[in-house]
């Protein structure tokens, strides 16, 4: 294993601040825990939420915030939530719905869950306005490769209808070792699929035990020979896959081992999440009893950075905080969220936002169904309220705020240009510098980069401690004038 001396981090700004009289928007508050608005990532790419970031202490919602345009482009990208899962994770608090490990929608347990589900999604694509040639569609769930081929390519069928699939279109499917075996692989294909996002999480049995995981390290390695055979022969465009890391108990010659078995793999993308304990989870209750034991903050910062020298060494670019690839493989539809540009989502517990203004659907079964009912009525219709780019009801939440394109865009390698962003917000040149000067002691350890007008993290030390930094930026963003003086 690469020697790996701990980070000196004297000096710095506590990870976790305490809350100050200034408050960031709550969306950005989200993405600072590595949420990206509700945008990414049970496999950087779920608009459902993502289980594997930490969530920053609730704070009083803030503006100033960029309003939508009403001139805003269409999305060309859409995302659509199979909720249905053989069992749920420990670490999970997504909208889903576990249904065993014998499920299945090709004819098996929890076939007619499944086909009723499926009911609904294409009645909610067919109402929906309508938009250009999708130029990305991403099937996140839950376990979308429950479904059989011809299922999917029946929503991707809708989706085409509707929009309009645009030629050489990115269209990715979670997938889940031990759910699928090289014939239903060679169906989804056929189907239209030419993206897979493979939900590995770990090598070893053990780990993927204590997950609450259904495969076992056999099944994922059998898995992604399946998916390198598929992209040799020409019939897969790119694959990724999933590893946690941060995980109890973990050591960084563990951590080596499995990154290692992960090259060994050849996936063109990978995808490494800090694990976080949700409200709700298996994980959080055993927390609670003193039965889980986390690693500590500079041991998680500690195996962050030998993340990025292993995949730097084996050719991977980190191109975002949690996402790795080889050259021409970074996901097109993760860089949508990331940027901040508008989608289209589909399906019980998914967020759209089309227009700036976000929309999230019910988290279950029941509510959803009744919420597509009222849509079809016309009574509050809420996918008009997003043609619009109207508030809505309760369940609306404002579109990205600028203190969120912040917190987004320095968790990319790029950054972020901070002279546009701050006038977007209203703020001058004085303002910026005060925020330089907030940031100073992670300038001076050069973690924050600031060449010109733009601002980014460094590769892998700023990156690996990117919750100070954010944090620090939300401790100092302006709140919202009190309308009353």
């Amino acid at each position: 294993m690469p020697d790996l001396p701990p980070f000196d981090r004297q000096g710095l700004p506590p990870v976790m601040g305490t809350p100050s009289r200034r408050a960031p928007s709550a969306a950005a508050r989200a993405a600072a825990a590595g949420q990206a608005t509700s945008a990414p990532l049970a496999s950087a790419g779920s608009p459902a939420g993502d289980p594997l970031h930490p969530s920053l202490p609730a704070r009083p919602i803030a503006r100033p915030q960029s309003e939508p345009s009403a001139r805003s482009p269409l999305p060309r990208s859409a995302y659509v939530h199979i909720p249905f899962c053989h069992r749920r994770c420990f670490y999970c608090d997504f909208p889903v719905v576990p249904l065993g490990d014998r499920a299945d929608g090709a004819g098996g347990s929890g076939s007619a869950s499944i086909a009723a589900y499926l009911e609904l999604l294409h009645h909610e694509i067919a109402l929906s306005p309508p938009g250009p040639p999708l130029s990305t569609v991403y099937l996140g769930g839950g376990t979308p490769s429950m479904l059989s081929p011809d299922q999917v390519a029946a929503v991707l069928q809708t989706l085409d209808r509707r929009y309009g699939l645009a030629p050489g279109a990115e269209i990715s499917l979670e997938m889940d070792p031990a759910s699928f075996d090289q014939a239903r692989l060679s169906g989804y294909l056929a189907g239209g699929i030419n993206r897979v996002s493979l939900g590995g999480q770990s090598f070893d049995d053990g780990v993927l035990a204590s997950l609450g995981r259904r495969h076992r390290a056999e099944d994922l390695l059998q898995a992604a020979a399946w998916l390198r055979r598929a992209q040799a022969r020409g019939d897969l465009a790119s694959w990724s896959l999933d590893l946690i890391q941060s995980l109890p108990g973990q050591s960084l010659s563990h951590w080596h081992q499995q990154l290692q078995a992960a090259i060994a793999q050849a996936p063109p993308h990978l995808s490494i999440y800090e694990l976080s304990i949700e409200p709700g989870t298996v994980f959080e209750r055993r927390l609670g009893r003193g039965e889980l034991e986390l690693v500590d903050q500079d041991l998680a910062a500690d195996l962050m950075e030998l993340t990025q020298r292993d995949l730097s060494q084996a050719g991977y670019g980190h191109y975002e905080i949690s996402n790795y690839a080889l050259p021409g493989h970074a996901s097109r539809h993760n860089r949508v969220y990331w940027s901040g540009a508008g989608w289209w989502g589909f399906g019980m517990g998914a967020t759209a936002a089309p227009h700036g203004r976000r929309l999230a659907r019910p988290r279950t079964r029941g509510d959803y169904a009744a919420w597509l009912a009222a849509q079809a009525a016309g009574a509050a219709s809420q996918l008009g309220a997003e043609e619009a780019g109207a508030e809505g009801d309760a369940l609306a939440a404002p579109g990205m705020a600028t203190d969120e394109r912040w917190i987004v865009g320095l968790r990319r390698r790029e950054g972020v240009n901070a002279r546009q962003l701050a006038a977007a917000a209203g703020l001058g040149p004085t303002d910026l510098a005060a925020l330089r000067r907030q940031l100073a002691p992670f300038e001076q350890r050069h973690l924050l980069l600031v060449e010109g007008d733009r601002w980014r993290l460094s590769d892998p030390a700023g990156l690996a401690l990117s919750n100070a930094v954010l944090r620090e930026l939300l401790a100092w963003w302006p709140a919202e004038p009190d309308p009353g003086h």
